[in-house]
């Protein structure tokens, strides 16, 4: 068992780290109030390779493998979480073509997905069609030689600015054996954003409803082939839940390192608080519950680049990443008292963008089910 990273893997990571200490960090908060990432960050992403870390080079992707990328994930999370977001849906997007696409998707999306010139959305979510992705009610109809979408989408993440949108519709029977999936470009005709959603956290990135009316696409836009659209989804969740894992670990690193500061800093009955018990058991639960995901995570992320199973080990360490962030950000607005629930102080922000990760990309009670079914199958 080896514990350190490649020369790759280190050269990502501190290429992440980097960034996020100089570029995001310091504009988060002002990102954050202007409901806005700077395009401009997202094209330095993508010319540092973080928009496609685990795609091969010959596609415009740093060819880096999961491991860097969710290492790349945990220090852009640590700077600007709704960033990371971003990055997380297009490392998706684009990962989706490279293993499902015909050399013809890959060649037209992928190397501008790389490059942070286009952004990808995946539309599978609906009103009625959350964690049960099998009752989705979009449908996609024949239409000469192409097809024609019609239906609703709900939280698509940057699915206002997105240039290519993976749009997942039922061209069959019912369950999951007949649903599709479709590449759709932003901007088609019928391709209607109904709305943004106004959220707790996250809000630098925009969080879409979409409603399609008649989007017609040509019949090389079809994703697979029909009926591969359940297995396309779970498939880019399992690898998805790595990623949200590694996100939520970032947001709990940079809450981590603003309490412990914090507590150095803060005097109360003549002493720092960092010298007072209760306050370093928080500090010490935090660095345990951190590290304990971090490990989890990493383990997820080498199978998956190793081309073995990981789905059971991606949901655990998704769970396990997300429900320890939100416990080391309820510590850290704790050790800052009144301060912690002021904007003026980054720890509410973490609060408040931490939360989501217990939700999207399958809910902490969905990661239980997988995890026990998985168990109990033998």
């Amino acid at each position: 068992m080896d514990f350190e990273l490649t020369e790759t893997q280190r050269l990502v990571e501190e290429t992440a780290r980097r960034f996020a200490s100089e570029r995001l960090a310091p504009r988060a908060a002002e990102m954050e109030r202007q409901e806005q990432i700077d395009p401009a960050l997202l094209r330095e992403l993508g010319e540092l390779g973080l928009m496609a870390v685990n795609v091969p080079e010959s596609l415009g992707g740093a060819g880096a493998g999961a491991v860097a990328y969710a290492l790349a994930m945990m220090e852009i999370a640590r700077g600007c979480a709704s960033t990371a977001v971003t990055m997380a849906v297009v490392n998706m997007v684009a990962e989706v073509l490279v293993r499902f696409g015909d050399e013809a998707q890959r060649a037209r999306y992928v190397p501008r997905l790389a490059r942070g010139e286009m952004l990808g959305a995946f539309a599978l979510s609906e009103p009625d069609a959350g964690s049960d992705p099998a009752s989705l009610r979009t449908v996609a109809r024949r239409d000469g030689d192409g097809w024609r979408l019609d239906g609703s989408k709900q939280w698509i993440s940057h699915g206002d600015t997105a240039g290519l949108l993976v749009v997942w519709a039922r061209t069959g029977e019912a369950g999951s054996r007949g649903l599709s999936c479709f590449l759709v470009e932003g901007g088609a005709p019928g391709l209607v954003v109904s709305r943004l959603e106004d959220k707790m956290g996250l809000r630098a990135s925009h969080t879409a409803a979409l409603q399609l009316d008649g989007v017609r696409v040509p019949g090389e836009a079809m994703l697979g082939a029909p009926g591969d659209g359940f297995r396309i989804a779970m498939t880019a969740l399992d690898g998805g839940r790595i990623g949200i894992g590694a996100q939520a670990i970032g947001i709990a690193q940079a809450a981590f390192e603003a309490m412990t500061r914090y507590a150095r800093e803060r005097v109360q009955f003549g002493v720092p608080i960092a010298e007072h018990q209760a306050v370093q058991w928080m500090i010490a639960d935090s660095r345990v519950d951190r590290d304990a995901a971090r490990l989890l995570v990493l383990r997820a992320a080498w199978l998956k680049e190793r081309g073995v199973p990981f789905t059971r080990e991606a949901s655990m360490a998704k769970l396990v990443a997300t429900e320890a962030a939100w416990r080391i950000v309820n510590r850290a607005v704790q050790v800052h008292g009144g301060y912690g629930y002021i904007r003026e102080y980054p720890v509410e922000r973490h609060l408040r963008d931490a939360r989501v990760t217990q939700i999207y990309e399958g809910t902490s009670e969905i990661q239980r089910l997988v995890i026990a079914r998985s168990l109990l199958r033998g």
